[in-house]
């Protein structure tokens, strides 16, 4: 079991600080969810209504004091800037394993910063007792597929027409990584 003081970690990297999300950070996460670049491979198209957004965050945090999840955004050391989110979601004590998700600004894209964001977020799982970790790509997510291999995520199969999105059924390649 994680406990209550380690779910609510700050975590750093050499240029990174993941904090844990508030409600407050809903103003910041807007922007993000409302970018169609951004939101193309996600489970739903991208958000225009802020109230919307606050909602999902405040469930975010929610989750978070239930202790089934941990949700960090993440900032630049150098200027604070926000640049997008990460998630232990999915938390299963009992088999020691979680799921875990990434989101970062457009901007911020093909500078490193999820694959150093993802492995604070690899280390702290290993070292809150987790086991084995999942991640979920839609098809055709090339750069997240890539990003989690780099991390020594393995492709453990596809899920034909996992997601149903704008009346379409998406498949989804799932990714595992024993800890």
């Amino acid at each position: 079991m994680i406990p209550v003081a380690q779910r609510l970690a700050i975590l750093e990297t050499e240029r990174l600080a993941l904090r844990p999300i508030t409600e407050a950070d809903a103003t910041d996460i807007f922007p993000l969810m409302d970018d169609p670049a951004v939101m193309a491979f996600w489970d739903v198209p991208e958000i225009d209504d802020p109230d919307v957004v606050a909602g999902m965050v405040r469930g975010q945090v929610a989750a978070m004091a239930e202790g089934r999840a941990l949700h960090w955004s993440v900032h630049a050391l150098a200027d604070d800037g926000f640049l997008g989110s990460c998630d232990l979601s999915d938390i299963d004590r009992r088999h020691k394993r979680a799921e875990v998700g990434f989101m970062l600004c457009r901007d911020s894209w093909g500078h490193g910063y999820a694959q150093e964001a993802m492995q604070a977020v690899i280390a702290f799982a290993a070292s809150s007792g987790l086991r084995r970790l999942t991640a979920r790509t839609h098809l055709g997510n090339r750069r997240s597929e890539s990003l989690l291999e780099k991390l020594g995520f393995s492709e453990e199969g596809l899920l034909r027409g996992h997601v149903l999105r704008d009346g379409e059924r998406r498949d989804c390649r799932l990714f595992g990584l024993l800890l």
